[in-house]
């Protein structure tokens, strides 16, 4: 219960948090965002991360000097392509052997092709979509990599999709993140990155579900 309460209130103040580790450990905090932005989308296990919010964040304590913006963009880019490759990649490996069994429960071998057939005419606007949505983003490359996705066109939209995330939102809190009222209203801002993005995901599957329904029947 401790670590949730934890979680929520880092989350909601990772200004404040960023900013302390900063005073007391310098550039070291380049490898601590390196690492959190790596394990928010390389682990499927680890979706709650404050993706969104830590790269505004980081644009806005650029903007009055605290941190290097280049080497910031770079690096956080470096972190999210490569945490999408390594979640990819663990997708790739275990999504055949976990559906192996040809005539088993588990496995729907026509659910299966029309998954890859799926990822690979429209995964390209799914992952750079995905980037943008907490929780999504985190299961978006691990399901490319069990729809068996090639490669190439997965690393290609990887790329894409990460500068426009990462250097999107950490410019816009570089320009933005400093303006009194945006500092006064930071949680809710926060609250607001968190949930409109999720909420689109949801009625986004509700609706392409009952599509399907309508179109099975």
């Amino acid at each position: 219960m401790e670590l949730i309460t934890f979680l929520i209130d880092f989350i909601l103040h990772v200004d404040r948090y960023l900013e302390a580790f900063v005073q007391a450990n310098g550039t070291w905090v380049y490898a601590l965002l390196f690492l959190i932005i790596f394990v928010e989308t390389g682990l499927v296990v680890m979706p709650f991360l404050p993706g969104d919010s830590l790269l505004f964040v980081v644009g806005a304590m650029c903007g009055v000097g605290l941190m290097d913006y280049g080497l910031s963009v770079a690096l956080l880019l470096t972190a999210a392509v490569a945490g999408n490759q390594t979640n990819y990649t663990i997708g790739r490996f275990f999504g055949p052997k976990v559906f192996a069994w040809e005539d088993s429960k588990f496995f729907n071998r026509r659910a299966f092709d029309q998954a890859h057939a799926f990822y690979e005419r429209y995964g390209g606007v799914t992952l750079i979509a995905a980037r943008f949505m907490p929780f999504v983003r985190t299961f978006a490359p691990f399901v490319a990599g069990v729809a068996q996705m090639t490669r190439r066109k997965f690393t290609f939209f990887d790329i894409t999709g990460g500068a426009l995330w990462v250097g999107g939102i950490v410019t816009a809190g570089y320009f933005f993140g400093n303006i009194p009222w945006v500092k006064t209203h930071l949680d809710k801002i926060i609250w607001a990155m968190i949930f409109i993005p999720g909420a689109l995901a949801i009625y986004g599957s509700w609706k392409a579900s009952r599509a399907a329904h309508i179109n099975a029947d």
